[in-house]
């Protein structure tokens, strides 16, 4: 029998660190995907980001009086 052809490069599952599976990819097994996506679906996973002041856009300061 023919070894299947890895397109990825195998690494350690990210919840257990024990070594992935090419059906769970990049997981070892179902119970760690699902443990992924419950961590993303509360909010677990989220890129911080800085929220600007209001006003303090110059490239909404249109004089209308200069047409």
């Amino acid at each position: 029998m023919v070894d299947p052809v890895r397109l990825k490069p195998r690494r350690p599952c990210p919840i257990c660190k024990k070594p992935s599976t090419q059906k769970f990819h990049p997981f070892c097994s179902s119970h760690c995907s699902q443990v992924d996506l419950n961590r993303w679906l509360g909010g677990n996973y989220a890129i911080p980001a800085v929220e600007s002041e209001e006003g303090t856009d110059t490239d909404l300061d249109i004089d209308p009086q200069k047409d």
